[in-house]
């Protein structure tokens, strides 16, 4: 049984747990049901000039190339929920990691991990951070594009912001924020020096993705890819 598989066979065990599990919100058919942002959970400051065009707002699965700081100004409210979703502790890994748990520490967010090594629990571990319904589930690791375009789009009610890497055909709550060496696609595009390059997952590359990804998000800018320079 090959690995597509597999993750196959376990989409479908996800689609009934995530219904039994309290506080999952059940998927939607189309973007039009996706909620706006709480009046309660909106950011601090808005976007800033050159992080799209107003007048020309991005179409799903586009790519925008915002313009180096335009979304400084974006904050997250005091006390908003994250999970961070990680797979692997390889080096590239580990600096997501490490750049989403400093950032979580500046901004006072809320933050919970969720860790999976092994490849058949993926699946299970998207499950488990989506249980508490957090406001966004921050992935990190390319090994987990496979499982998230499988059960992302069961799940429109819930944000995921992918960083370092991104799902070929993103719903409308699947943000990516992506840079050279940085922008796998999965099992099924096969990985070059440009689009996975450990050397690329700097401090300063990681932390204005994150940085930008959230800001887009908590902005409703959902369901693109950030290409950073």
């Amino acid at each position: 049984m090959t690995r597509r598989d597999r993750l196959g066979r376990r989409h479908v065990v996800v689609l009934v747990a995530a219904a039994t599990v309290a506080g999952v919100l059940a998927g939607c058919s189309s973007s039009k049901d996706t909620p706006k942002i709480p009046d309660g959970r909106r950011p601090t400051g808005v976007l800033g000039a050159g992080f799209i065009d107003a007048a020309a707002p991005p179409a799903p699965e586009s790519t925008i190339r915002p313009q180096p700081g335009s979304w400084d100004a974006v904050r997250p409210p005091r006390g908003y929920h994250v999970v961070l979703l990680t797979a692997g502790d390889d080096p590239a890994t580990t600096a997501l990691v490490t750049g989403v748990k400093q950032w979580a520490t500046a901004e006072h967010v809320r933050l919970e991990t969720v860790a999976v090594t092994k490849s058949d629990r993926f699946v299970d571990a998207i499950v488990e951070a989506m249980a508490p319904a957090p406001d966004l589930i921050v992935c990190a690791g390319n090994a987990l594009v496979d499982a998230l375009a499988l059960v992302t789009a069961s799940h429109l009610n819930q944000q995921f912001l992918v960083v370092g890497a991104q799902v070929p055909e993103p719903t409308v709550n699947v943000t990516a924020a992506i840079w050279q060496g940085a922008s796998s696609r999965g099992g099924e595009v096969p990985d070059t020096v440009s689009s996975f390059d450990p050397g690329a997952f700097t401090a300063r590359h990681v932390g204005a993705a994150i940085r930008a990804g959230v800001a887009s998000v908590l902005s409703d800018i959902t369901g693109i890819v950030i290409w950073l320079e």
